[in-house]
Formats: structure tokens, sequence, C-alpha cells
């Protein structure tokens, strides 16, 4: 029991706001571990921010064609989150760049140079990518970015290259529109979403 109760005033005081970091202390034997140390109240004790853990209930397989296909989500969420992600930087600094362009012009030949500039960088990338895994990193960008695929495209490069590449999208079976929705048609993807931000997939 006063395991227990050093337990959690351990925990408990690595909250409290009085607390004040210092600097790691050195290990002076060769077992154990390195952590940073806090003085409360006068006494120096370790203080760990531990990160958090996300837990869901275990999975049943109706059958292996479902495991199968789960662990093929697992497999294409870890290759396309990565380029979502990616997406979602450059968004934000080329929104950020246009800011501070002084006209329209400008800011035309800039995502020309843009638009070059990333067939250059993903065009190869893309390629690699099967029709399931292009399909969801579509809706992947979506999470990202709060927008559709085809609004980002729209707002960056007009409504033209928008309905372009929404068209050429449809001739494979996809939509740049497609929404993410990870509360139902998506509850599996987000997930494994979860899990694999998280380091624990």
């Amino acid at each position: 029991m006063k395991t227990c109760f050093y337990i959690l005033i351990f925990f408990g005081l690595s909250f409290l706001s009085e607390i004040h970091a210092q600097q790691v202390s050195p290990v002076t034997s060769g077992k154990g571990y390195r952590v940073p140390v806090c003085v409360y109240e006068g006494d120096t004790i370790p203080c760990i921010t531990l990160k958090n853990i996300y837990v869901y209930p275990k999975l049943k397989f109706k059958n292996k064609r479902q495991e199968r296909y789960y662990y093929k989500l697992v497999r294409d969420v870890k290759k396309t989150l990565p380029l979502a992600k990616e997406v979602k930087r450059a968004v934000i600094e080329t929104y950020e760049y246009m800011e501070t362009l002084p006209n329209q012009k400008a800011k035309e030949q800039h995502m020309k140079m843009v638009e070059k500039g990333l067939k250059e960088q993903y065009t190869a990338r893309m390629k690699k990518l099967t029709f399931s895994q292009g399909k969801l990193l579509i809706k992947l960008v979506n999470r990202e970015c709060n927008q559709s695929s085809y609004q980002l495209v729209k707002a960056f490069m007009g409504p033209f290259k928008a309905g372009f590449y929404q068209a050429f999208a449809a001739l494979f079976g996809a939509s740049l529109k497609k929404e993410y929705h990870p509360e139902d048609d998506d509850k599996m993807v987000e997930r494994v979403v979860t899990l694999v931000e998280n380091g624990q997939l």
C-alpha cells in the first residue's frame, strides 16, 4: 500500500505548477537511466513526462480476408501518411510565402514554380503507389489539411487545373473531392493513423 502511495505522490508532483525544472544530473553508476530532475519544496526528485498511450479494443477478425485487409491498411498508412504530412507542410509554407508577394502576377509565377517543383519531387514517388494507396492518400490529405485535395488545387492553381486533375482522377475511379470521416467510414483508418503517429504500430 505504501508503494502505491509513493507512486501516486511521484506522478502527482510532476504536474504541480510549483515544480521548477533543473539540469539533468549525470549517472555515476554504469547501470540505470539519466532523467531530468525537479526541485519541489527544496527537495530534488526525478521528473518524467509520459507520452499518451492509446488503447483500443482488441481486433477480432471474422476471417483471413479481414485480417489481410487490416495489415494491408497498416502498410498503406505507413507509406502514405508521411506524404500527407509533407503536403500539409508544403501548403502552409506556400500560403505564408504567397502572402508576402506584392500582386497576383507574382503569385501566379510562384505557383508555376511550385507546381514544377512538386512534379519533380513527387512524380516518381507517386508512381510507386498502388491504386488503393492513392485513394488513401487523398483522404489523408483531407485529414491533415482540413480541406479536400480538390479544394487545395483550386485555391492554389485555380478552378481549371482543379477540374482537370479531378477529371483525370475520375478516369481511374478516384475523386479529389473525397473527404475523411474518422467517426464513420474511416474509423479503422483513424485508429491505425493514431497508433502509427504515436509509435504504437
